[in-house]
């Protein structure tokens, strides 16, 4: 496993790590996801990401009763959650980034993951209705409180990222010090334009989702139409309508030609991919069955395999690269 520099911290967090959405209490059975973490630990991974709205908190249950019976050394691995949706009867005050909202779900949060403290919190979207400096000071009671260790965002904007900054420094608090958005190659904006002045001037960490676009990078869509993927899960319609795009296969097809002369699986090829963006702290991985990770675990092994000339390559079928300001 390599590891990598957490940003502006101290902290040194797995290139590949290992994430829950849809499929821990929900997708797949306990027993399945003990085996996952596991073999995801002996691998090296020493990150584990969720989130409150996962499985409407049963993600965090299944994983917190993992760490409960593995009883793996607290200091050498970390988990997250994340705070905006909520789930329990969508009243007032039980979504959002108020401070009420923040500090309740993250001592819910605390209960369901069997910790004493949780390594890296996130602000899962913004809230356009709670001032940003409330939010900022909500985060730095909790690490006071040693209830969290580092706080960040998932999905702002980078001009939203940038207030909670200069929030922080006026009223000398603790600002965010990571970020978790989307990114593969169908998705480079905000990692490859719109991030860059947080990556050279704040030190911004991420722990990117998503490196397959959903499973369209692996290939599973090329030829066939499957029903057990997350694509076909009920409720996420809107996903496969937006990923699963004539357009988007007929890329993936050309990528799949480039993964093929250099003798790497897709989904390996897409994930390294990912890695070979010096800004990318980790990128998380999900699995639904033990091969599974066990194949994107050589994504890492596969890094020396893109080349310079490789990259191009892909550029050219994608053509999608931002387009920044010549000065």
């Amino acid at each position: 496993m390599e590891y990598r520099k957490f940003g502006s911290t101290g902290l040194q967090v797995s290139a590949l790590s290992f994430g829950t959405w849809l499929t821990f209490g929900k997708q797949i059975a306990d027993t399945t996801a003990e085996e996952l973490m596991i073999k995801a630990y002996d691998a090296g991974i020493n990150f584990f990401d969720n989130a409150e709205i996962y499985a409407r908190g049963k993600s965090e249950e299944v994983m917190g009763n993992i760490l409960s019976k593995v009883k793996w050394t607290r200091s050498s691995y970390m988990v997250s959650s994340k705070v905006f949706f909520g789930f329990e009867e969508n009243k007032p005050n039980q979504r959002g980034l108020s401070r009420k909202h923040i500090i309740e779900g993250c001592d819910a949060a605390l209960k369901r993951l069997q910790v004493d403290y949780i390594d890296l919190y996130y602000c899962h979207r913004p809230d356009k209705d709670t001032p940003i400096l409330e939010t900022v000071q909500a985060m730095n009671h909790l690490i006071q409180q040693g209830k969290i260790l580092y706080w960040g965002t998932s999905e702002w904007s980078a001009q939203e990222i940038l207030q909670a900054h200069l929030e922080a420094a006026r009223h000398h608090l603790i600002p965010p010090v990571m970020e978790q958005p989307q990114y593969n190659m169908l998705e480079r904006k905000k990692m490859e334009d719109d991030y860059l002045h947080l990556f050279k001037h704040q030190g911004l960490a991420t722990t990117i989702w998503s490196p397959l676009a959903s499973g369209v990078l692996s290939g599973k869509y090329l030829f066939d139409n499957p029903t057990d993927t997350r694509l076909s899960i009920e409720g996420l319609e809107w996903l496969k309508e937006r990923n699963l795009t004539e357009e988007r296969i007929n890329k993936v097809k050309a990528i799949k030609k480039i993964a093929d002369d250099i003798n790497v699986s897709l989904p390996v090829f897409g994930i390294a991919w990912c890695l070979k963006n010096p800004n990318v702290s980790t990128v998380i991985l999900g699995a639904s069955k033990v091969p599974q990770l066990e194949e994107n675990l050589k994504a890492i092994d596969a890094l020396p395999l893109l080349t310079s000339d490789v990259m191009d390559n892909v550029d050219l079928v994608l053509n999608n690269k931002p387009v920044l300001p010549d000065f």
